[in-house]
């Protein structure tokens, strides 16, 4: 039986949120978006995707709920069929409270969040539910109200255990287009630590304070996270995890790459400066925003599991600290907190 009629439910769209809410629209399936009232205005004209390959589209309107308190949420908890969970780890908590009255018995709960982890908090939530992890690998920056542009290559990839094989299969089918590449998987869990190699690039970007794209052509930057992923190949290698190969380069020899001199970088790596120049890291929005960010789940990760393995860790350790610092200094400051370079950056990590 087809996908098509089912009812989606984008909880919490933010950046990633409404990119996927708009291509499910787009691609004429039944979505509404849980959102805050600020990012309802801003969709009040309807939602336009764009990325890096020069793809446009746009829907003209779409569903918002934005207060959990309104009729509009008692005329939807009977619909939900698939449920998106794209609030950040750091919202998980407060976001398995807020989205109980669209869980019902049948509904499919897909956890989208960087990071390792917070899908334990929903499972645990919801016992009775099928809770599938899901891998975003690309960024996505909103370049005027409601246009949303995806800034970097990869497909969104759906856990797939045995007893959901058929229904991922089937959505997979059906959602898969240039305007939402999308995949499956039977082992997400070397899935995620491969999308979580790349993510320790996150936290650099938010100390430089520029583009990621001008962040990769600097070498010392590009030193520092390779120095952060040789630990955490160490950690996988400890857990016995045979990372996927999700970038033109492989897991082991991306650090490699990275530390080469620019002009061999440039030639060697072109795919990896394949990102609009204008794409920064989630960890640089929440930092720029005030808000705490997900190093708990990313470098943190690392290092609780370098732990139970007795593996040091110190350059990820020293970049915990840091960004710690440095959203707890940009949530009291006045004025911007200026960036580190990427010379200095390398003399005290490492």
């Amino acid at each position: 039986m087809s996908n098509v009629s089912q009812q989606h439910l984008i909880f919490g769209a933010g950046l990633i949120g409404c990119y996927i809410g708009g291509a499910l629209n787009i691609l004429g399936k039944r979505v509404s978006l849980v959102c805050r009232p600020k990012i309802k205005l801003g969709l009040s004209s309807g939602i336009r995707l764009t990325d890096y390959q020069g793809n446009d589209k746009s829907t003209v309107s779409i569903t918002c709920i934005d207060n959990l308190l309104n009729r509009e949420v008692e005329q939807s908890q009977s619909k939900i069929d698939i449920l998106w969970l794209t609030v950040k780890c750091t919202g998980i908590d407060q976001a398995v409270l807020d989205m109980k009255p669209w869980v019902h018995a049948n509904t499919l709960i897909l956890c989208c969040q960087n990071g390792l982890g917070s899908d334990a908090i929903v499972k645990n939530a919801y016992p009775n539910n099928k809770v599938l992890r899901v891998m975003v690998p690309f960024n996505v920056v909103e370049s005027q109200p409601g246009q949303f542009h995806r800034g970097s290559e990869g497909s969104i990839t759906i856990e797939q255990t045995k007893d959901t094989a058929h229904k991922v299969t089937q959505l997979v089918n059906e959602l898969q287009s240039f305007i939402l590449p999308i995949t499956s998987t039977q082992d997400m869990n070397a899935l995620l630590w491969a999308k979580l190699q790349l993510s320790l690039g996150n936290s650099v970007n938010a100390l430089a304070d520029i583009p990621v794209k001008a962040m990769l052509q600097q070498r010392s930057y590009r030193k520092v996270i390779g120095l952060l992923m040789t630990e955490l190949l160490n950690v996988t290698d400890g857990l016995g995890l045979n990372l996927p190969k999700i970038t033109a380069i492989s897991a082991h020899k991306i650090p490699f790459i990275l530390g080469l001199p620019n002009f061999i970088f440039n030639r060697v790596a072109n795919k990896m400066l394949e990102i609009d120049p204008k794409v920064r890291s989630s960890m640089w929005w929440d930092v720029s925003q005030g808000k705490i960010t997900e190093i708990e789940h990313i470098n943190g990760a690392v290092l609780r599991h370098a732990k139970k393995l007795g593996i040091s860790c110190p350059v990820n350790e020293k970049m915990c600290a840091l960004i710690t610092n440095l959203q707890n200094r940009s949530r009291v400051a006045e004025q911007q907190i200026p960036p580190i370079s990427a010379s200095m950056l390398l003399k005290h990590i490492s």
